[in-house]
């Protein structure tokens, strides 16, 4: 153990093979556990050195009633939605909300958290930037004992409580009414291969594409940073290939928009020449020509879910263990792909 180090509550945890709040109980002598359970976490945590934590305890005591919000872009309608449910959430329960935008960077996201850490709220919200691809400042976190929850982009190994939606079942979906149209070739346009929802979109993709026993293929896969730049430069991809895809996935909304701004100054006709699905329901997808067909994925209770569940915890309403929350999604068939409507 490095000199200097300060043993947490989790590492005692870790080595027993027992829940923080056990320990937790442990050490304040409680009635609900079993002495033989209370003597082999008192005994390790002396042979540890463990000396509680006086800052946090303190901050915990005096609450500053503020929690921390970081979202990789405010001006998202989806992020937007979620922020809407939290400060909804938190101030019918009288707490006040700090909003940072990591701006899809994980340096700002990293600053972020420094910043709301140091202005002292009580626990922290986060959905994790685009570039986020190591999680040193989520550990560290973790290891300080500062409550968070994590939501919609996850690290998924983290042991904290995790809010998401059905991103495997809602692609599933939206692939699978691709393949009912009639679709053979279709393609899945992804966003940075690192993000959480990027995998879990790629795999409902695979999965219904196997469903209908076509065999994934590489080159029906693109990757895309999410940036205008490179949405419009993986639309025209699309429009070169030697053999086209018939229909097209998008990982988002947003995506899909661009591609079919540049489909469409190219003279390509959506759906009859190549069908377009993106995924989010953003307002802007219902009022492009021809609306897009996507999937509805309700931002607003996700948020207010998020923060719900950390006050609980917060407060003592709720087991301090980690729980995953898993909301579902809704297929929204339009002129986009080829229905009759």
């Amino acid at each position: 153990m490095k000199k200097g180090h300060q043993v947490t509550m989790k590492e005692i945890a870790k080595k027993l093979g027992v829940s923080v709040s056990t320990v937790s109980r442990a050490l304040k002598d409680s009635p609900e556990l079993h002495e033989e359970t209370k003597k082999r976490i008192v005994e390790l945590a002396k042979e540890m050195n463990y000396q509680p934590n006086l800052l946090a305890q303190s901050l915990r005591i005096s609450k500053t009633k503020t929690l921390g919000v970081i979202v990789p872009e405010i001006t998202s309608h989806f992020f937007a939605s979620c922020i809407s449910g939290i400060q909804d959430g938190a101030n019918r329960r009288g707490y006040n909300v700090m909003i940072c935008q990591s701006n899809e960077s994980i340096e700002l996201e990293m600053s972020n958290i420094k910043t709301l850490v140091a202005s002292q709220v009580d626990a922290l919200l986060i959905s994790l930037s685009r570039e986020t691809n190591h999680y040193e400042h989520l550990d560290d976190l973790y290891q300080r004992e500062i409550p968070f929850v994590l939501f919609d982009r996850v690290y998924e190994v983290m042991p904290v409580t995790k809010v998401t939606f059905n991103d495997q079942g809602g692609a599933y979906q939206v692939t699978k009414h691709l393949l009912e149209t009639g679709c053979r070739r279709v393609m899945y346009v992804s966003g940075p291969e690192d993000l959480y929802i990027s995998k879990k979109r790629k795999e409902g993709y695979t999965q219904a594409l196997e469903e209908f026993g076509i065999k994934p293929d590489p080159k029906l896969i693109k990757v895309t940073d999410l940036t205008l730049e490179k949405n419009i430069e993986v639309a025209q991809e699309i429009i070169d290939m030697d053999e086209r895809p018939d229909g097209v996935f998008c990982m988002i909304d947003p995506v899909a928009v661009d591609v079919l701004t540049h489909w469409k100054s190219q003279g390509i006709k959506v759906p009859e020449d190549m069908a377009l699905a993106g995924f989010t329901n953003n307002p802007t997808s219902a009022v492009v020509e021809p609306p897009l067909t996507t999937v509805s994925q309700p931002g607003y209770e996700m948020g207010k879910l998020a923060v719900n569940h950390l006050l609980d915890q917060l407060e003592g309403l709720a087991s301090d263990e980690p729980i995953s929350i898993v909301l579902e999604t809704t297929l929204v068939p339009r002129k986009s792909t080829r229905i009759n409507s």
